[in-house]
């Protein structure tokens, strides 16, 4: 036999060998690897079992009961009204402000709207940037959000006159700071995070503006949150 022969059998050999074994051995590696693991963002608040079991991937667990917030009426700046998480499919971010702050508020809505930015195309993200100032009026906001009007992000929602005691609902619920400040009615103290909420209303992530790379992990943890959403209600598709 000469060496071309043996080569050009050989050269066989290892492609048969290939379309063979390699479709194995990526399917092992990616069973191995997490087909069936992924990312998922914590859960944050109080959490209780309620007595009950449920069944997860055939197997029976304790069912617990997560931290949730309630739907909240408001006033958008364009003086339509908005219910916030007033949807079950949709990934919220949320922070609060007011106008009459040019510091911490305005760097808050600035890096909400680079957030808007970013997801303008996808309706499942919801972004509400809340006043706490009850002084602050649609105009007020309007002007506030002047520099990033231009091609706005219509599912950010800048909104005032909220249905609930704002602050009661910031500390309770939304687990952020907000108070106003004792000795001067035109100034309230905020947080300075950003909230990101899921489609059954738990808090997933927090995120200190005041760091810059948090921006990144809001925008890197919207987009797993979104995965999540996908996953826990896959699209059925109707057969003819």
């Amino acid at each position: 036999m000469s060496k071309t022969t043996r080569s050009k059998n050989i050269s066989k050999l290892i492609i048969l060998a290939l379309v063979l074994f390699v479709p194995g051995f990526l399917y092992i590696l990616v069973n191995k690897m997490g087909s069936n693991e992924y990312i998922k963002l914590p859960v944050f608040g109080e959490k209780k079992l309620s007595g009950e079991m449920r069944r997860v991937m055939g197997r029976e667990i304790p069912d617990t009961i997560f931290h949730q917030l309630s739907p909240v009426e408001f006033v958008n700046y364009d003086n339509k009204p908005v219910k916030f998480l007033g949807t079950d499919t949709a990934v919220s971010v949320v922070h609060l402000f007011y106008t009459r702050d040019q510091g911490l508020s305005k760097q808050l809505v600035h890096d909400m709207s680079t957030i808007a930015a970013r997801f303008k195309s996808n309706p499942k993200v919801e972004l509400y940037s809340i006043s706490v100032d009850p002084q602050d009026s649609a105009t007020d906001l309007e002007e506030y959000i002047e520099p990033y009007k231009k091609d706005k992000n219509p599912h950010w929602f800048v909104v005032n006159k909220p249905s609930v005691d704002i602050f009661e609902f910031a500390r309770s619920s939304m687990l952020i700071e907000a108070m106003p400040v004792p000795e001067d009615s035109t100034k309230f103290i905020i947080s300075n995070q950003f909230v990101l909420i899921d489609s059954e209303k738990r808090i997933r992530g927090f995120y200190d503006i005041s760091l810059r790379s948090e921006l990144d992990r809001l925008e890197d943890e919207i987009k797993v949150q979104l995965v999540e959403e996908v996953r826990n209600n896959p699209l059925k598709v109707e057969r003819k």
